[in-house]
């Protein structure tokens, strides 16, 4: 087992992966921006050191400081947590090249799936059901339109890098192809440096369903169980829940053999997720791999009692799993909303700045990964993802409703959070039975704020009363004005004690 660990990443997903190696007795090594010095990350970790200023590509991108980093603090591994260099092969290469373990798949398995098209090719040799399309990049405006003429409009320009939505357009006719596929292309590059870009079948209101899976270096694969992932906008994930309101056991089972089946064609290890778009009739189809650990692993993990952080380092070491796949069992449900410094009433653009008071839910079923805090700076340097707040219950309807009772005992003053979507989500009569879809969220936007039901006003009155009395206090405090003196003395009469108080010293005295 490793005796130290660096972290080549930042924010709630590093605070994270230090606590896990804590609880395995890891030393822990973080690194940070000039703009992150005082990051959650770095104060939770047991050495820190600095590596550039606080755009990405001078600090976290950089692969050399990285690699100094952990040759100076004696690292053994790396885990590159989600995005920065967590897919990039040639990241994993440089650490194998001076001796220091990447925790993650292979360079080459890497490589492999990071490109859709070369994904696609490999999946179609290995029998993998996919979208229709093509497998490889679109020469030219009039190959795209001989490949959506074949397999019939919509169709959906998509970029064979990177993800996020970019590089990705919906054609709904021939006379829109042409622009489409010069503006993705144009996108592609600008994104991922890479303007590949292939056509495929569009899907009419899809479900995003995706499978979890586990592999160790000795040969053994398992499926983790499901997460829908269908409420999205512009094709970002915000809120995923585990188990899918659609699948059934038969389907779990099938779904997650093709997603074994798409690991072990890619001699994949470590932890990967294999992605699905499901149509109408339940029929699902290869989308793409992963790989890497995603933001929404906690549902998994509280759905399975496993911990997937644990395991990626166990699987890194060398050690095979300690279960198999009959040992794998689903039980209760888990929803993850994603907190993000956005304002929902500026049309969600980011909000970065201090967080001045924060009052963070508990209670039980309640599960926060975070890497905020009171009086720290949000930087506007990167991703707005602060938190995750993870709601568990023994079916469906309780993850909500406790999910939905710690969104109103959450509060962030001194920024704006996207907290109210998810209030109206939970609320929304849709969202309750299950009728999801990618299009689910604009949907819901659309109808404006009425959509919020009469059950949130109630809890959210009560939440904003405890805030209201929390500033008073604060005020009564801090206030030069106020009567209440530096040693916590009152200048005015003194306050009555209550009935219980009276009560309390009544018995004392017989």
């Amino acid at each position: 087992m490793f005796k130290k660990i660096l972290i080549a990443n930042r924010g709630e997903i590093a605070v994270r992966v230090i606590r896990a190696c804590r609880e395995m007795g890891i030393a822990t090594v973080a690194v940070y921006s000039d703009v992150d010095r005082a990051a959650l990350h770095v104060r939770k970790s047991d050495e820190a050191y600095p590596i550039g200023p606080a755009p990405a590509a001078g600090s976290y991108l950089r692969m050399d400081k990285i690699l100094d980093v952990a040759k100076r603090s004696g690292a053994e591994a790396i885990h590159p947590g989600y995005g920065f260099l967590s897919e990039n092969a040639k990241f994993a290469q440089a650490c194998a090249d001076v001796g220091v373990k990447f925790i993650g798949p292979t360079p080459h398995s890497m490589e492999m799936m990071g490109s859709k098209t070369r994904a696609r090719q490999q999946m179609e040799k290995a029998g993998v059901p996919f979208v229709p399309g093509t497998s490889r990049g679109l020469a030219s405006p009039e190959e795209g339109e001989e490949a959506a003429k074949r397999i019939g409009y919509p169709v959906m320009l998509k970029a064979a890098a990177g993800g996020g939505g970019k590089g990705m357009r919906l054609v709904h006719t021939c006379q829109e192809l042409r622009s489409a596929l010069e503006s993705a292309q144009s996108e592609a590059q600008r994104s991922f440096g890479d303007s590949e870009v292939y056509i495929e079948k569009a899907i009419v209101n899809p479900r995003h369903i995706e499978m979890q899976v586990l592999a160790d270096e000795h040969g053994n694969t398992v499926w983790l169980g499901e997460r829908e992932c269908s409420i999205q906008r512009r094709h970002q994930k915000v809120l995923e829940e585990a188990p899918s309101p659609i699948v059934d056991p038969d389907m779990r089972r099938r779904m997650g053999e093709v997603a074994v089946k798409v690991a072990q064609a890619a001699n994949y290890t470590n932890a990967g997720t294999v992605e699905f778009l499901v149509d109408q009739q339940k029929n699902f189809y290869f989308l793409e791999m992963n790989t890497r650990l995603q933001v929404e692993h906690p549902v998994t993990e509280l759905t399975t009692g496993l911990d997937l952080v644990h395991l990626q380092i166990r699987i890194a070491s060398g050690e095979k799993l300690p279960f198999a796949q009959s040992d794998v069992a689903i039980r209760g449900h888990a929803i993850e909303c994603r907190i993000y410094a956005e304002d929902p009433d500026n049309n969600y653009f980011p909000s970065p700045g201090k967080i001045t008071v924060l009052l963070q839910p508990s209670g039980p079923g309640i599960r926060r990964d975070s890497g905020m805090y009171e009086g720290w700076n949000v930087p506007m340097d990167y991703d707005p993802l602060l938190a995750k707040l993870i709601g568990y219950g023994t079916d469906r309807q309780q993850a909500i409703v406790r999910l939905q009772r710690a969104l109103y005992e959450y509060f962030v003053a001194g920024i704006k959070t996207n907290i109210s979507l998810f209030q109206r989500i939970l609320c929304d009569a849709d969202f309750q039975a299950g009728k999801l879809d990618t299009g689910y969220l604009d949907r819901l936007l659309a109808k404006g704020n009425h959509a919020v039901t009469s059950r949130a006003p109630e809890p959210q009155i009560e939440a904003l009363e405890t805030i209201a009395a929390i500033a008073a206090g604060l005020f009564a405090v801090l206030d030069p004005a106020s009567p209440v003196s530096k040693n916590g003395n009152t200048a005015g009469p003194p306050s009555v004690p209550s009935n219980w108080k009276q009560k309390g010293r009544s018995e004392a005295l017989r």
